[in-house]
């Protein structure tokens, strides 16, 4: 039999002849083989075990030449710590908005100094940023809402999982709010203008609901900016992810809704522009 070295090898140049990334082929093989990175790393030069090299292999192919991301074929991915159950009823949670996880953290410390305070995720998806958000801060009572009742299925079943308390709602962006108060707003919509050109792999995998935000990608920021001081508590944050080159459009954005607001855009671990932040103090 094939040591777990030579199964990779051939699995890597396979992806790499078809253009795709030969690291997402290792965590296929971390997941078939039922091992953590160390004791691949140990096990390398011995024999993989027959069935276990088939499922593998089965799976590489499913990647490479039906263009499945990685995340749908194991089923699950890790974000914040977290281990997220996600299928093509979910967007993949990205590495990326695990920074917008960590900044919203500080500014709630920074702005309720460890008070109660209430939280809303609009537009939740897997619920990754709810349930991390409320995993990591015992303060926070949260809900999440999502248009879609098939990602909020999604949602529910990792909240469960994990061990966190986010109350769901099911509509579109702040509607099942209304005559509700939140002091903390979150928010990673859909970006993608209509007119982006998008890879097969994400376009034909990845629900179109959870990627496109209108011609210009801000259709959803415009609506949630413009509508968020119904919602919220006079002193409040708002945190946005978005994408890098939106940034200064979703700043005048918000200036226009928000004078008196302090505002401001962090850059990523890339150095994007990624998150918009609005503080009402």
């Amino acid at each position: 039999m094939p040591t777990y070295q030579e199964v990779l090898r051939t699995a890597e140049k396979l992806a790499r002849t078809n253009h795709l990334e030969s690291s997402a082929v290792k965590l296929l093989l971390l997941h078939f083989a039922s091992l953590d990175a160390t004791e691949l790393y140990l096990s390398m030069d011995k024999p993989m075990p027959y069935e276990n090299q088939i499922a593998f292999e089965k799976a590489v192919n499913a990647y490479v030449f039906e263009k499945i991301p990685v995340q749908y074929l194991i089923g699950y991915v890790y974000f914040y710590g977290y281990k997220f159950l996600v299928d093509d009823r979910v967007l993949i949670p990205r590495f990326e908005t695990e920074e917008l996880v960590a900044n919203v953290l500080v500014y709630y410390d920074e702005v309720f100094q460890g008070q109660k305070v209430k939280l809303v995720d609009v537009g939740t998806g897997s619920g990754c940023l709810a349930i991390s958000l409320t995993m990591e801060e015992p303060n926070f009572e949260t809900y999440a809402t999502d248009i879609s009742e098939q990602a909020l299925e999604v949602a529910k079943e990792n909240a469960t999982n994990i061990g966190s308390r986010v109350h769901f709602l099911q509509g579109d962006m702040l509607e099942p709010l209304q005559d509700m108060k939140f002091d903390i707003l979150v928010s990673n919509p859909p970006y993608i203008p209509l007119t982006e050109k998008v890879d097969d792999i994400i376009i034909n995998n990845e629900p179109n609901v959870a990627l496109f935000g209108g011609d210009d990608g801000l259709k959803f920021y415009e609506v949630i900016i413009a509508n968020a001081s119904s919602i919220l508590n006079p002193k409040s944050i708002i945190a946005f992810e978005h994408a890098f080159d939106k940034a200064e459009l979703i700043r005048n954005m918000a200036k226009k809704y928000f004078p008196e607001a302090t505002i401001f855009t962090l850059k990523d671990m890339q150095n994007k522009d990624r998150m918009t932040f609005i503080l009402n103090k």
